[in-house]
């Protein structure tokens, strides 16, 4: 019984350390060169030596250790249900009321509370990683380019620094991180981008941000809203086109000449 608790509490001990190292930071910020463990997922190289961290990766590993996590609790849960299931079932002329040693108050507080403790560890382990990444979502890049979005039933409408509008198409340079700060017209609204791993809100009398990195030019990426906002809803949606970076300063060019002559 000892050598089980004591098991039990090392395999405790080990997954709280993990979850101060995620909490104190997990490396990835820390300009190590590409190929070195997960840093090379996670960054990308712009403007020779310059590099922004992109967060849309950190969220597929953190989504793939959610579900190993609980895939693997189910299963080892599955299992030891049904193996209960079979040991302490009912047969013919056997006791009605089954009967078990004793636990002493240790160990009985013991199997309580370090298996509850080692997967409330886990857990935390995730919810700290999780921090980490929402931090670095919020935290948005210097070498930015900038676009004010207003949503409204049913359609996203896009306006550059330099006052030329879209509706429904977002053009971007590839290799540049893509500021949007967002309201609404009427009622909420969620810009969601899958490709990205980007999801915010958007609603009347507040601004709200979001950032993403597109990396590949010749490209085109769904944009959808991802909040109930009436009838129409499901036909509320766009896209993200990707330009080289030539490309996107000949049309951003010639769409700002053609905004001023509006004007």
């Amino acid at each position: 019984m000892n050598s089980i608790l004591k098991h039990w509490a090392a395999t405790a001990l080990i997954a709280v350390s993990s979850v101060a190292m995620a909490a104190g930071g997990d490396g990835q910020s820390s300009g190590q060169a590409p190929g070195s463990g997960n840093v090379s997922k996670l960054q990308y190289l712009q403007k020779g030596e310059a590099r922004i961290t992109d967060p849309a990766p950190g969220w597929d590993y953190l989504w793939k250790e959610v579900l190993i996590d609980i895939t693997v609790i189910g299963i080892l849960f599955a299992l030891m249900t049904a193996y209960f299931i079979w040991r302490y079932r009912r047969v013919p002329g056997g006791p009605e009321v089954g009967s078990a040693p004793k636990l002493s108050p240790a160990a009985a507080i013991g199997w309580a509370v370090i298996p509850a403790f080692v997967f409330l560890a886990d857990d935390f382990f995730l919810a700290a990683n999780g921090w980490v990444l929402w931090n670095k979502y919020r935290d948005v890049p210097a070498d930015r380019l900038e676009v004010h979005l207003e949503s409204g039933m049913y359609s996203w409408d896009y306006t550059y620094p330099n006052g030329m509008q879209t509706q429904n198409e977002l053009i971007v340079p590839a290799g540049k991180a893509i500021l949007l700060r967002m309201t609404s017209r009427d009622t909420l609204h969620s810009h969601f981008i899958p490709d990205f791993r980007v999801k915010e809100d958007s609603m009347p009398g507040r601004t709200t941000y979001l950032w993403f990195l597109p990396k590949e030019a010749g490209k085109e990426h769904v944009v959808t809203c991802a909040e109930y906002c009436g009838v129409m809803h499901s036909y509320m949606a766009g896209r993200v086109i990707v330009k080289t970076p030539e490309e996107f300063k000949q049309w951003y060019e010639a769409g700002g000449a053609a905004a001023k002559k509006s004007s």
